[in-house]
């Protein structure tokens, strides 16, 4: 299906609502019926019926309609949080005894599941270089039953060949999972590459606005229906109508976001890469990124987010260089319209709290829809520090 018809008539159903060119808000809590025999035929497959807002909600499946379609699959559920889908494909997939192979240095809402989490229920993890297919496949052990991917990652942005990661699991009969936050369906679409079940935290660009957060998950109907089933309609992660709508709103410019994101970030990371301030930038596609070919086989573009590390001699100067940015936020998460820093210092000195293992010349950037050479001249002039 074309890209154009996905974003702006998948779903819409214009003559069940009125002819209505943005689609309507469906606020309610609950549904009527006027039979015995409807209410009976909607209570056997409540995923395709509509009861109650927390299973199905008409302005929520149009959302998931289109999510799926984006991502190649057969369908889609969304969450109240991408921790809340992340959550559900796992625990959806795993029991007692059960191993999970998972990339060194996921999102840390993941890591945290697998390390704090799933061990309490019997459910071990071992993480690995992803880097290195080989270390992948020598981690599987008998009780693996879940490959937890994420490439790339939102940090350094290692990427895994997800060809080859496919080729394990199905040699394994282990369920593929991947986190696709960074690239977004416009960028890479690991559903056509044979991975079962992609993820995404959709605060980032499928919201694009910066104010809602949800989750998504989307897979084959086989998949879809049995985490619906349990773990959807049990926990109750759910997203309202309201913010469903939002994010249709936002899907409407997708494209055109990150696109404009990607030329603009890659512009300033070339121009960093050559800054004397600069040690070293990590984008995919840059050249000098160790993973550049493998990038450019399973992306077509890469978004707005790269990371950096400055020559600083001391974190006083990562701190001045920080304090005297004027056009960046401070902020995590990225996505929207506006550009972000998020520096590695600042996990440093947090009373009660270890300092962060990440180096403190580490700073991630997000570049967002404003004019690049608005933004150089901030990064020009807080880089006079070093």
């Amino acid at each position: 299906m074309h890209l154009s018809e996905i974003l702006n008539h998948l779903g819409e159903d214009r003559d069940r609502y009125f002819d209505a060119v943005a689609p309507p808000i469906i606020q309610t809590s609950n549904f009527a019926f006027r039979t015995l025999d409807e209410f009976r035929h909607a209570i056997s497959d409540e995923l395709e019926s509509h009861i109650y807002s927390r299973g199905n909600n008409p302005t929520v499946e149009i959302l998931r309609k289109k999510l799926a379609a984006l991502e190649g699959a057969e369908d889609a559920l969304v969450f109240s949080s991408g921790a809340g889908a992340i959550s559900t494909a796992v625990i959806g997939n795993v029991k007692s005894g059960d191993h999970v192979v998972c990339v060194q240095n996921p999102y840390s809402w993941t890591k945290t599941l697998l390390m704090k989490l799933l061990p309490r229920f019997g459910v071990t993890h071992t993480f690995v270089d992803g880097t290195d297919t080989a270390a992948i496949e020598a981690a599987v052990q008998p009780n693996t039953v879940l490959l937890y991917l994420e490439s790339p990652n939102s940090l350094t942005f290692e990427l895994q060949d997800l060809e080859a990661c496919v080729a394990i699991a199905k040699k394994h009969g282990l369920v593929s999972c991947i986190d696709n936050s960074y690239a977004s369906p416009i960028y890479q679409q690991p559903i056509k590459l044979g991975v079962d079940i992609v993820l995404h935290s959709g605060t980032k660009y499928l919201n694009g606005h910066s104010d809602v957060v949800f989750g998504l998950l989307a897979s084959n109907k086989a998949m879809i229906k049995k985490l619906f089933d349990l773990e959807f309609m049990t926990l109750g992660g759910i997203l309202g109508p309201h913010d469903a709508w939002l994010v249709l709103r936002g899907l409407r410019t997708l494209p055109l976001r990150v696109q404009r994101s990607h030329e603009s970030a890659l512009l300033i990371a070339q121009r960093l890469e050559a800054h004397p301030a600069v040690q070293k930038v990590n984008h995919p596609f840059l050249p000098s990124f160790p993973q550049y070919e493998l990038a450019k086989k399973q992306m077509t573009g890469a978004g707005g987010l790269f990371s950096v590390y400055f020559n600083a001699d001391r974190i006083e100067q990562m701190e001045a260089f920080f304090h005297s940015l004027q056009r960046f936020l401070l902020a995590v998460s990225w996505g929207g319209h506006e550009s972000l820093v998020l520096p590695s210092a600042a996990f440093y000195k947090i009373p009660g709290l270890p300092d962060s293992p990440l180096p403190w010349n580490l700073v991630r950037f997000y570049i967002g829809l404003e004019e690049v050479e608005w933004l150089w001249e901030d990064l020009e002039r807080g880089m006079r520090v070093f």
